[in-house]
């Protein structure tokens, strides 16, 4: 285990413990871990290595200890193992996974995501897809295989400058994809459920990687607010040449894209929309989203999440035209564990302050 003497004494039982339940060894965290103790001088940090699908054994007594308390999906069986916990920092963009957990339900934890973290990460996998998918360079690495030369096929390139990237959920990572698009020469628009209207509100007030993002809302041209669907429509009408998908998945966006949808973006745009999503597979009717493929409603469709997750091997979305999947990596990078013990070094200070808590989960919203 990580932190704290290995003997306990009274030493020990007057610090302050930190709980850390996630699913890198030990090393891996090694970083963040000494950070944390480098900062806080009398915390202890219990760290347990959670594997997903494997059984996690945390003794109750570190757990009536914990006053803070990082993971990534492991909890206990209810808040009473936790009397002393001030808050549940997860290392997750979202909390949906443990939704219908008594913690999440039941108690009054405060429960804060590791939002801001994803950012760069993301969004360089959002525009990567978008500039593979415009150089035709699918086709062009399978004519490399096969020993072929037909330069023919990667003439129709579109490129990027001019075009218009629309963001639905213009969060940390929508954010980093307008600074990259801007950076690129395309027009940025955003959509958010609330209305924007004023210098304050369209701040990102959450975590922010250093040197990244649009801290003040800058980027954007224009913004669409409202969760009715005419709302979404007018978002959608706007010629938008790649779509990103950001929301968070709630009972409103579930099914948020459907043929109604992919109809309107095809109005709107004939030469046809690229749709990146980022966010969760249910968020899209993914049946619709096999439809308006072959039925060329979209230009094609980059998807990190899928409905369900791992994706059936006879599920028709593999073989649908012009679709790149990758299996759920968009948010992996070398420097995860570091950024997200930022975030909870972050909410520690500020609870012990009495400030407010960086990317606190709102339970009646759902994030």
């Amino acid at each position: 285990m990580g932190g704290g003497p290995e003997v306990p004494s009274k030493d020990s039982d007057k610090k302050e413990l930190v709980l850390c339940t996630l699913p890198w060894p030990e090393e891996g965290a090694r970083k963040g871990i000494d950070g944390l103790k480098e900062e806080f001088k009398d915390f202890e940090v219990k760290y347990y290595h959670s594997e997903q699908g494997k059984k996690l054994d945390v003794p109750e007594d570190i757990l009536a200890r914990a006053k803070y308390f990082a993971t990534l999906f492991w909890l206990p069986s209810s808040a009473k193992a936790l009397p002393k916990t001030k808050l549940i920092q997860f290392f997750s963009a979202g909390t949906n996974h443990i939704a219908q957990h008594p913690i999440y339900t039941d108690s009054k934890i405060p429960l804060c995501s590791a939002n801001g973290v994803h950012g760069p990460q993301i969004a360089e996998w959002v525009i990567m897809m978008d500039l593979v998918h415009s150089h035709n360079f699918p086709r062009l690495y399978d004519l490399q295989k096969e020993k072929k030369w037909a330069q023919k096929v990667g003439m129709g390139v579109s490129d990027r400058v001019g075009k218009r990237v629309g963001i639905l959920g213009y969060g940390s990572i929508g954010r980093q994809v307008a600074r990259v698009a801007k950076a690129m020469g395309m027009d940025v628009i955003a959509y958010t459920a609330s209305p924007r209207k004023t210098p304050e509100s369209k701040e990102d007030n959450g975590y922010i990687v250093p040197g990244t993002g649009d801290p003040n809302g800058e980027f954007p041209s224009a913004w669409y607010s409202g969760t009715a669907k005419e709302d979404v429509h007018e978002f959608l009408k706007q010629e938008i040449d790649l779509l990103v998908i950001a929301v968070p998945l709630t009972k409103t966006t579930t099914h948020f894209l459907s043929i109604p949808e992919f109809e309107t973006l095809h109005k709107s745009n004939p030469r046809g929309t690229y749709v990146a999503n980022i966010a969760r597979g249910q968020v899209i009717d993914q049946p619709a989203l096999v439809k308006a493929l072959h039925d060329g409603l979209i230009s094609g469709a980059a998807l990190d999440v899928t409905d369900p997750e791992p994706l059936p091997a006879d599920d028709p979305l593999w073989t649908a035209p012009n679709v790149l999947i990758t299996p759920h990596v968009s948010g992996s990078t070398d420097v995860y564990a570091e950024r997200a013990f930022e975030v909870l070094r972050e909410n520690i200070r500020r609870e012990r302050s009495g400030g407010k808590l960086v990317n606190e989960v709102d339970r009646g919203r759902g994030y």
